[in-house]
C-alpha cells in the first residue's frame, strides 16, 4: 500500500485525475485548483442567498455551495441561479444534500452540481450496533443502489456533477459496524456510491474525504487515492476540513489539514471552514492555493525512494531516543529565538510565556510556555525556572546548568560525545554516518527557503533509512510574508510533518513578533493533536441550516471556557452537522429548533430543547457536573 502512494509523493508535481466540468468550470485534469465556498444564507431568502453568493464570487470564490435539507428549498435554488445569472454572475452552484433523495433529484436539474453524503443519503444513522452477514451487507447495497440510480439518471440527462462527499462525523451505523469509526470506513462509505456510478456508467464524480480531525482527514484522503489507483481511478478530488473553527486556530487547522495534502500532489478543488462570513474564507484558500501553482514551488523531484519508511495512512510516531525532554515518547518540543536581544532581561520571556514576579520571586509558566530559548551570542544572567532550556552558540558556551551549546556542520567533528549538545545542518545525507556517533546530540534540521517544502521531510527519511535515532528539531525561516501567510505556510510545512510523527519539535523563525511565532508553534501542534496545549473548538461554519448565531455564540463559549486545557467542545448549528460532525468532541452545544439548544456529552444527548438564553451556563455546569471544569487562573 504504501509503495503505491509513496510513488505519487516523491515523483509527481500533482496526482493526474480526470477532468469534471462543473458548469462552465473544469476541476482536475490540467485545470488550476479551484477554490470554492458556501453561503449561510436561508436557502428560502432569495435575495439574501443571491446577495451573499454575488459577494462570495466577488472575493474569488469560483463554485457556490447552497443548502438544500427539502424539496422546497431545491425548488427555490432555480430561482437563486437565475438571479445571480441575471447580474453576469456565471460560477456553477452546487447543491448541498443530507437527508433527501428526492430534493437531490430536483435540484440536478436546475444546478451545477449536488454533493451528497454517502453516510446519511440512502443510510441512517441511529448509534446502533449491528451485526451483518455478507448477504444481508449485500443487501443494504441494492437498497442503496435503487434509491441513488434515479440520481445518476437525472445527472446524465441534465449534465449534472455529483459530489461523493464522506463525512467522518455521520458515517452508518452499516459502515461503522463493519470497518468502525475509521478512515478505511471513510474510503469504503464513497467507494460503494463510486462503484455504483460506474456499473451505471456515470464519471462526472469528485470525492471529498471530511473530518474535523486532522490525521484522520489526512489519512482517509491518502487511503482514498490509495484505493482508486489499485482499482484504476482517478477521480478528482475536494479537499476540506469540517468545523475547524474561527480566527488563527481555524486558519492553522485548515491550512494544515489541506495542505498536508496539496503538499503530496494532491486536491482540484479546495474550501476553507472557517466560523466566521464566508467570504473571509476566500482569501485563505487563495493563499494556499496559490503556491501550488508555481510549478517551481510545487514539483517534487526524484529522490530514488521506492516505500515510504513510514506508514502514510496511520500515525506513527518516528523511533528516537530521548534526550533532555525531547524525543522518545516525549510531546513535540517548541523553540523560540532570541538572539537579537543583547541583554536579555525578565520582562523579554513575557511573551514566551515565561511571566516573573519580583515580589513573590516566582515565574508564572503559560500552557504556551516555550520549552528553549536561543540566544546566540548573548548571555542569561539570571535563573531560570527549570521547564525553559537555554541554547547558546557554541563559540561562547560556559557550562551553567540549563544550557546547551549549538554547533554547525563546519565544527561536527569538535561535538563531545558525553555531553548533550545542539547541532544546526541544512542537509543531513553529507553528515549521516558522523550523526550515528553522536548518542547525545539533537539535530536542528534547518530549511531557509519558503518554497523548498519537501526537502526537511526528505532528510528525515534518511534518516530514518539510516536508522539514526537522535531527536529533530524542524527550525523553518518565513521573512518577507505577511503573519496569515506565514501562519498558512508554517501550519503546511510543520503540521504536515507532525501529522506524519516525523518531528521532535519545532522552532519558526519570521519577521514577526516571537510571541506570533510562539503562539503559532503551538496552535500547530494542536491542530495536528501531537500536543495539547489548550481549549479546543470543533465549530461549523455556518450555513442556511443554522439555527443560531453561530460566530456570537461560539465567542461566547469561548470567552468562558478557554482556560480548560484539553476539553474539545463542538458547537452546531443544527442537528445535521450536529452529534455526527463533532464526532469527537468531549461536549457538543447543538441547535436543534428556533431558540433552542440540546447538550451532549460525548455522543449522547444529555439536555434537549434548552432555551438560547440559557444554553451557554447550562453547558457550563454540563462540564462542571463531569468533573472536567477547573477555575480561570487571576494572572
Amino acid at each position: 500500500m504504501s509503495k503505491l502512494y509513496c510513488n505519487n509523493l516523491t515523483r509527481r508535481e500533482r496526482w493526474s485525475t480526470r477532468e469534471v466540468m462543473i458548469g462552465c468550470v473544469g476541476v482536475g485534469g490540467n485545470n488550476p485548483i479551484r477554490v470554492q465556498s458556501m453561503i449561510t444564507a436561508d436557502t428560502m431568502d432569495t435575495v439574501q442567498s443571491i446577495r451573499q453568493s454575488m459577494r462570495l464570487i466577488d472575493a474569488g470564490c469560483e463554485i457556490v455551495r447552497i443548502t438544500a435539507p427539502s424539496i422546497k428549498e431545491a425548488k427555490n435554488l432555480e430561482t437563486i441561479r437565475t438571479g445571480l445569472r441575471r447580474n453576469g454572475y456565471n460560477a456553477p452552484i452546487v447543491a448541498d444534500i443530507h437527508f433527501t433523495p428526492k430534493a437531490a433529484e430536483v435540484a440536478a436539474k436546475v444546478v451545477e452540481k449536488v454533493r451528497i453524503n454517502p453516510g446519511n443519503y440512502v443510510d441512517r444513522k441511529k448509534f446502533e450496533i449491528i451485526e451483518y452477514s455478507n448477504a444481508s451487507y449485500n443487501n443494504e447495497l441494492e437498497r442503496i443502489r435503487a434509491r441513488f440510480i434515479p440520481l445518476l439518471n437525472v445527472c446524465k440527462e441534465y449534465g449534472t456533477a455529483i459530489r461523493i462527499g464522506t463525512n467522518h462525523g455521520s458515517l452508518s451505523d452499516r459502515i461503522l459496524s463493519r470497518y468502525g469509526d475509521t478512515p478505511n470506513g471513510m474510503v469504503e462509505s464513497a467507494m460503494e456510491f463510486l462503484r455504483i456510478s460506474e456499473d451505471e456508467g456515470f464519471y462526472d464524480i469528485i470525492l471529498s474525504m471530511k473530518s474535523s480531525n486532522t490525521q484522520v482527514m489526512v489519512q482517509a484522503y491518502r487511503m482514498l487515492v490509495n484505493r482508486m489507483v489499485q482499482e484504476k481511478m482517478n477521480y478528482p478530488l475536494h479537499l476540506g476540513l469540517t468545523e475547524a473553527g474561527e480566527g488563527e486556530d481555524g486558519r492553522i487547522k485548515s491550512s494544515l489539514g489541506i495542505g498536508t495534502l496539496l503538499h503530496d500532489g494532491l486536491g482540484d478543488t479546495i474550501r476553507v471552514s472557517l466560523t466566521e462570513e464566508p467570504e473571509a474564507e476566500i482569501p485563505v484558500a487563495n493563499i494556499l492555493v496559490s503556491r501550488y501553482n508555481k510549478e517551481e514551488e510545487c514539483k517534487i523531484k526524484q529522490s530514488g525512494i521506492n516505500i515510504l519508511p513510514y506508514d502514510p495512512f496511520f500515525y506513527f510516531r518516528r523511533k528516537t531516543r530521548k534526550i533532555l525532554n525531547i524525543g522518545l515518547n516525549e510531546v513535540p518540543r517548541v523553540v523560540v529565538d532570541i538572539s537579537h536581544k543583547k541583554n536579555i532581561s525578565y520582562e523579554d520571556l513575557a511573551q514566551y510565556g515565561y511571566l516573573y514576579s519580583p515580589k513573590l520571586d516566582k515565574w508564572h509558566v503559560s500552557d504556551i510556555g516555550a520549552d528553549f530559548i536561543y540566544v546566540g551570542n548573548s548571555k542569561v544572567d539570571f535563573e531560570l525556572p527549570g521547564t525553559l532550556g537555554v541554547i547558546q552558540n557554541e563559540s561562547i558556551f560556559t557550562d551553567k546548568k540549563g544550557h546547551y551549546p549549538l554547533y554547525n556542520i563546519d565544527t561536527i567533528d569538535q561535538i563531545p560525545l558525553n555531553k548533550i549538545t545542539f547541532i544546526i545542518l541544512d542537509k543531513i545525507d553529507i553528515v549521516i554516518s558522523k550523526l550515528r556517533n553522536l548518542p547525545n546530540c539533537i539535530i536542528i534540521l534547518n530549511q531557509n527557503k519558503i518554497s523548498q517544502f519537501h526537502k526537511q521531510r526528505l532528510a528525515i527519511i534518511e534518516l530514518i533509512n539510516h536508522k539514526v535515532m537522535n531527536p529533530v528539531i524542524l527550525r523553518k525561516s518565513y521573512f518577507k510574508i505577511s503573519k496569515e501567510t506565514c501562519l498558512i505556510y508554517a501550519s503546511t510545512d510543520l503540521g504536515g510533518l507532525q501529522i506524519d510523527g516525523l518531528g521532535d519539535g519545532i522552532w519558526i523563525d519570521s519577521n514577526h513578533a516571537g510571541s506570533f511565532n510562539n503562539q503559532l508553534s503551538f496552535g500547530i501542534l494542536q491542530a495536528s493533536r501531537t500536543r495539547i496545549s489548550k481549549t479546543e473548538y470543533i465549530s461549523c461554519p455556518s450555513c442556511g441550516r443554522t439555527l443560531f448565531d453561530l460566530q456570537e455564540t461560539t465567542a461566547k463559549i469561548r470567552k468562558k471556557t478557554d482556560h480548560l486545557k484539553g476539553v474539545k467542545i463542538g458547537i452546531m448549528g443544527c442537528i445535521v452537522n450536529g452529534p455526527g460532525e463533532m464526532a469527537d468532541a468531549d461536549y457538543g452545544y447543538v441547535g436543534t429548533g428556533k431558540g433552542l439548544i440540546s447538550l451532549y456529552k460525548g455522543q449522547q444527548v444529555v439536555s434537549k430543547n434548552i432555551p438560547s438564553a440559557n444554553a451557554v451556563q447550562a453547558l457550563i455546569e454540563l462540564i462542571q457536573s463531569n468533573g472536567d471544569w477547573t477555575e480561570p487562573s487571576d494572572l
